[in-house]
């Protein structure tokens, strides 16, 4: 599974990166006020670094689980002072990972913490490529749209605001005038950011904006909850502490059932009609928070196009035991809720999709965007050795962002808005780097 780079390790820890990360507020109405559901930390974050098997025993790095616990369903509560998560509080991962990540002091705004970058590298970090391709995508959006006279980036998840630096940058100049910059964070503002960058906590109003919206790596940072089926076949939420031990709670019901047993039935009792119950001990996240925070940032579009890109799974090959994990200084690590390092878990993008949608791997969005690794060619190490030398690298930067056993394989998720203006905007034999 591979949070950035496979095998980036603690040379990475330095500098803040940007990854989005989720506020969660799941049950909210669609439109509420507030932060978006992950917007602090890996919003520009690629995958984190590890080469182990997400969908192998143990991949959610859990804690003994206890489905004989007398009590099921009501979390203990221990002596720590109110709002503060303690070693004996029990809490549904959602609740767990919400203040793990985004409380006082989470994860993701933790005042004075390294940030993203001095745990995990992402596809923002790999290469300036990366900002280029989706200033490419926006050259695609605007000229969709007829060339607004306001064209609105957003960034949703923007870290440090890495990603929005390096677009503005690589836009031509006509361009970069009418676009309007939005950083969506709900850590501070970093010092010395460009002025043109709105610096924003929550979502811009639904239907206020015209434009491209970008998710890198926020959604799998949006806390949800995980189920696990006891011994009977049923699945039942996980409770953890924050020292990461863990037992089964009251079985899932409601909206949550309903989800599992349409987007992950290997866990849903009842998904597939009369037949077995599942088998005991399997995982699974329920994806609704997911699906409610994509929806909302959607809307904040009028028209225009809205990406999340992620590392992801589909309905056909969901990980048996869920992909739940941690990050930390470049190594992944069990996942423990006490706020010592990122939770991510692989997002059901096919469950957050909505009409019109497209998926697509980011090694085929990058290439349609002309984004290739190919070599140069050896001549012009004769000819011009310095442009060669340049070209060479580029090429080994691209190779990474496109690799197909890493950062290639993340899912590329496009939702037009508003109309069907900018759909097909990444059909693979448009000119490499040619406005749609």
């Amino acid at each position: 599974m591979t949070r950035e780079g496979e095998g980036t390790v603690a040379d990475e820890t330095a500098a803040d990166a940007t990854r989005n990360a989720g506020n969660a507020l799941p049950e909210d109405p669609p439109d509420a006020p507030g932060a978006p559901p992950g917007t602090s930390g890996p919003g520009t974050s690629g995958h984190r670094t590890s080469d182990r098997d997400p969908t192998g025993p143990g991949a959610s790095g859990r804690a003994a689980s206890s489905p004989d616990t007398p009590d099921h369903g009501t979390p203990d509560h221990g002596t720590s002072a109110p709002g503060t998560p303690g070693p004996a509080e029990w809490r549904t991962w959602q609740d767990a990972a919400e203040r793990a990540l985004y409380g006082p002091d989470g994860f993701y705004t933790r005042p004075g913490g390294p940030g993203p970058a001095g745990h995990f590298r992402t596809s923002v970090h790999a290469s300036p490529l990366y900002a280029g391709a989706v200033a490419a995508l926006l050259r695609r959006v605007d000229t969709a749209l007829g060339h607004p006279a306001e064209l609105a980036l957003v960034d949703v998840g923007a870290g440090r605001g890495e990603l929005l630096t390096g677009v503005l940058a690589a836009l031509p100049e006509e361009v970069a005038a009418r676009v309007r910059p939005h950083a969506v964070e709900r850590a501070p503002r970093p010092p010395g950011l460009d002025p043109r960058i709105d610096w924003r906590a929550d979502l811009p109003a639904p239907g206020s904006l015209t434009g491209l919206l970008f998710a890198n790596e926020w959604l799998d940072n949006v806390p949800l909850d995980v189920v696990e089926t006891d011994a009977d076949g049923v699945p039942r939420r996980v409770l953890v502490r924050a020292d990461g031990a863990e037992r089964l709670g009251a079985p899932v019901d409601g909206p949550d059932a309903e989800w599992l047993a349409r987007w992950w039935p290997p866990v849903a009792p009842d998904a597939a009609g009369p037949g077995p119950s599942p088998a005991p001990g399997l995982r699974a996240e329920i994806g609704r928070p997911r699906d409610a925070a994509w929806a909302r940032a959607v809307r904040t579009l009028r028209t225009g196009l809205a990406v999340a890109a992620d590392y992801a799974h589909r309905r056909a090959d969901r990980p048996p035991f869920g992909s739940l994990t941690g990050f930390r200084a470049g190594r992944e690590v069990a996942p423990v809720p006490d706020g010592s390092c990122d939770l991510t878990a692989h997002v059901a993008l096919d469950a957050c999709a909505g009409p019109g949608a497209e998926l697509l791997t980011q090694r085929t969005a990058l290439h349609a965007l002309g984004v290739s690794g190919g070599r140069p060619p050896l001549s012009l190490a004769t000819s011009d050795p310095t442009r060669y030398v340049r070209a060479l690298a580029r090429a080994g930067q691209a190779a990474e962002l496109t690799d197909p056993a890493g950062l290639g394989a993340f899912t590329w998720l496009l939702q037009p808005a508003g109309g069907t203006a900018c759909t097909g905007l990444l059909t693979p034999d448009l000119p490499s780097g040619d406005p749609h």
